[in-house]
């Protein structure tokens, strides 16, 4: 079958450029030490919930459906799986699961031995997750399982002409909790019926969050008497407009949290800068003080979720790229929104700029004129990022529906 054939080749590529890439041999010795981890760790007295996560993004969709199935009924055990490098090696000492490990290569070998050995009494696929091997082989062992936070769109190949063999797929779902009514009826037209919107678990996600968000000293020290930009996960394009509006007000101070953090963006960011700036690190250290600082650069990972209650108003970076980051970190706490152009695949900023929380930008002539507005008119900053904040509130409680669903 082709579908077993592309898994084939997949594999021999990543076999191939291991040895001169880090991610794929990063992916290759994480799948060498699969079988032994289960074996060792995993407790045969115990029944496992399998969770499987592509990678970052996916898992953070899942995460509060795991540690609400944890708090509610202890007595299962946690296994969590990855695709992804970028999602294992981050996430591989997660407290929240019993077991952490890749995901074998989705080949009928491969298969059989992962569910012998982890043997789960229920599994849970998030978002885009759907391969074809492990889904038919746990429906044929019974073994009730879930799509969670799924979204589905015309141009997917479940719905291609073509599509017959992806589409039967989705029949191996005992059910499918999706984002909207749109995937439930795209769906619908392919004849899977056992579908409820629920929303995305992401809302859950942000809000729980936002409730146990760090407390920055050096943070709040640096905005207390002036209003102050957030920019979260910057590109180039981003820190351009941002930087040229910020060393033209001397009233506004700006956090720049770069998507890239290597030395040598750095630099780029400084040398643009004509005002003040102090790096996180070394104000944390205490070898820059902070006093002086209009701008805080944040060299370091971790703290960006926490960083946005800071601020009045945030700008989320890649909208000049090829998609703009996470916007409800923001919106969450409540303060106005903005991105770039390329936002239409992100469900979320759309519905955000529905509900009057957030702007598009397309250059800085734009960007300008808004934040000129936003600044000036208290009003008005305030009652869009209520907006925001509203939007955020009114999108949770998919966690809770979807368990409300299974039977345990």
């Amino acid at each position: 079958m082709l579908y077993n054939i592309a898994i084939l080749l997949y594999d021999f590529m990543v076999h191939l450029v291991a040895p001169f890439s880090r991610k794929p041999r990063r992916m290759k010795k994480g799948h060498w030490v699969v079988y032994d981890i289960l074996r060792n760790m995993r407790d045969k007295e115990s029944q496992y919930i399998w969770f499987h996560a592509a990678s970052l993004g996916e898992f953070e969709q899942g995460r509060p459906l795991i540690e609400k199935i944890r708090a509610l009924y202890p007595e299962y055990k946690i296994l969590l799986t990855f695709f992804s490098p970028s999602g294992y090696e981050v996430r591989k000492h997660y407290q929240g699961a019993d077991i952490v490990c890749y995901l074998p290569f989705d080949k009928p070998r491969n298969v059989r031995k992962f569910l012998d050995l982890a043997s789960p009494c229920m599994a849970f696929f998030i978002k885009y997750e759907f391969w074809k091997n492990y889904l038919d082989e746990l429906h044929r062992r019974r073994i009730p399982t879930y799509s969670v936070s799924s979204i589905f769109r015309k141009e997917q190949i479940f719905f291609k002409w073509y599509g017959q063999m992806y589409r039967d797929v989705l029949h191996n779902f005992d059910h499918l909790f999706v984002q909207n009514e749109t995937s439930k009826r795209f769906l619908a037209k392919i004849d899977v019926n056992k579908v409820t919107v629920v929303g995305d678990t992401r809302f859950d996600r942000v809000i729980e969050i936002s409730k146990d968000s760090k407390v920055l000293p050096i943070v709040e020290k640096f905005t207390a008497d002036s209003p102050t930009l957030v920019i979260g996960s910057s590109w180039g394009p981003d820190e351009d407009l941002y930087i040229k509006y910020f060393n033209e007000h001397p009233n506004v101070k700006l956090i720049l949290a770069p998507h890239l953090i290597d030395d040598r963006h750095l630099v780029e960011i400084i040398n643009k800068l004509q005002r003040p700036y102090a790096l996180y690190t070394r104000v944390e250290n205490e070898k820059e003080p902070i006093e002086k600082a209009d701008c805080l650069i944040i060299n370091c990972f971790g703290l960006l979720s926490s960083i946005y209650k800071y601020g009045d108003i945030a700008h989320i970076g890649g909208g000049f790229g090829e998609g703009i980051h996470n916007t409800l970190e923001a919106a969450v706490y409540g303060m106005p929104v903005i991105f770039g152009p390329k936002h239409e695949k992100f469900m979320e900023a759309k519905e955000l700029l529905e509900a009057k929380g957030a702007f598009t930008i397309q250059d800085y002539s734009e960007l300008k004129d808004l934040l000129d507005k936003l600044l000036s008119d208290k009003d008005f900053l305030k009652e869009i990022g209520k907006n925001a904040g509203d939007y955020v509130e009114s999108k949770s409680g998919a966690t809770d529906k979807i368990l409300q669903m299974i039977n345990f």
